[in-house]
């Protein structure tokens, strides 16, 4: 599913037009951004949690030459499905 079907569902759902929808999910969106950005957790109950994870720096290898390569450190966006998602993915 992209975010047009994404709207699209969410409009349908809510019994609202698709511009009202597209504002909705964008606004979600924007708000777990700027929590991630501030190094803030999203956490949505029953659904799962939004949050960042320090990746520490490495050393990596090109894969055409083999030859070693530093991977700097960096912050990653990361998300844990909570019990009720997977339950429902499970099919139980």
């Amino acid at each position: 599913m992209n975010k047009s079907q994404l709207v699209e569902d969410v409009a349908t759902r809510a019994d609202v037009d698709k511009a009202t929808a597209d504002r909705a999910v964008a606004a979600v969106l924007e708000a777990i951004t700027e929590a991630l950005v501030a190094r803030d957790k999203v956490t949505i109950p029953g659904f799962g949690t939004f949050e960042t994870r320090d990746r520490d720096a490495r050393t990596g290898r090109n894969p055409q030459t083999g030859e070693a390569i530093q991977v700097a450190a960096t912050t990653a966006p990361a998300f844990k499905a909570g019990a009720e998602l997977k339950r429902k993915v499970a099919g139980r």
